[in-house]
């Protein structure tokens, strides 16, 4: 019975985004980032049977980008098997990057060297969305969806106001200036309780390798304190939320 209204939960939040943010419409050619963590596989699914419905009517393809020098890895033949389930195209690209390494000659120049790259989070991040919009432009799609829950948006907001003294997160909906591409974030209304709930109901895979830098972040640091303020205020999640939403920040523009 729990695991019946789980599922209808998931659908329902979801098809709530899609129609409170616009997210979907007819003949769009839908292009999902799976990386193969629990919440790109949710994204995946829903989208997947909700193309069955045909309203509206879209096509959905996936893409799966390997990072050859990141440690950071999922069985592909088990996204293969995911998608084939689905009836969903699976695209697996490999690319990489580098990160600078600062010598230890020179401590202070070092040190502000350091703080002037980019981190590898960013850089890991950039490149597979650089990989995203470049087959999204092949295929002819006009939207990315990207697997980002409400919580990752609420940690983007915070950390924005902690350490950019700015209030924005990443948008249910961002439509591209100098691409025809719009990102679209259809989980934005699902909290990630409920996304790992499912995942482990639905024996979902975890990734084999995880990202060696993921628990040496900001983000981490702002998670911590987000779970503080739901101890401090169980209504916090809502708060934040209505903010954005009062704020316009939920739909946006790229410069």
């Amino acid at each position: 019975m729990e695991s019946r209204r789980l599922e209808r939960r998931l659908k329902e939040r979801f098809i709530k985004a899609m129609a409170t943010y616009h997210l979907i419409e007819d003949d769009d050619r839908i292009l999902v980032g799976l990386s193969g963590g629990k919440d790109s596989l949710l994204l995946t699914e829903l989208l997947a049977k909700r193309s069955l419905i045909q309203h509206p009517r879209f096509t959905v393809e996936a893409l799966h980008v390997r990072m050859e020098n990141i440690r950071y890895e999922t069985d592909t033949s088990y996204l293969q098997a995911f998608c084939d389930s689905l009836g969903i195209r699976l695209h697996i690209r490999t690319t990489r990057f580098e990160v600078e390494v600062p010598s230890n000659q020179n401590n202070q120049t070092s040190a502000a060297r350091l703080r002037k790259q980019k981190q590898p989070c960013f850089l890991c991040s950039w490149n597979r969305r650089k990989q995203l919009f470049n087959l999204a432009q092949e295929l002819g799609c006009n939207k990315i969806a990207l697997g980002h829950h409400q919580d990752d948006l609420i940690h983007t907001a915070l950390m924005n106001l902690t350490y950019q003294a700015r209030f924005a997160t990443m948008p249910a909906r961002l439509k591209m200036r100098k691409m025809p591409l719009t990102i679209i974030r259809p989980l934005c209304l699902i909290p990630e309780s409920d996304i790992k709930a499912y995942a482990e109901q639905q024996g979902y895979q975890k990734q084999q390798k995880l990202c060696p830098y993921e628990t040496n972040s900001h983000r981490t640091d702002i998670k911590r304190f987000y779970d503080q303020l739901e101890q401090m205020n169980p209504e916090a999640r809502y708060s934040i939320w209505g903010a954005l939403e009062t704020e316009n920040k939920l739909i946006e523009e790229s410069i």
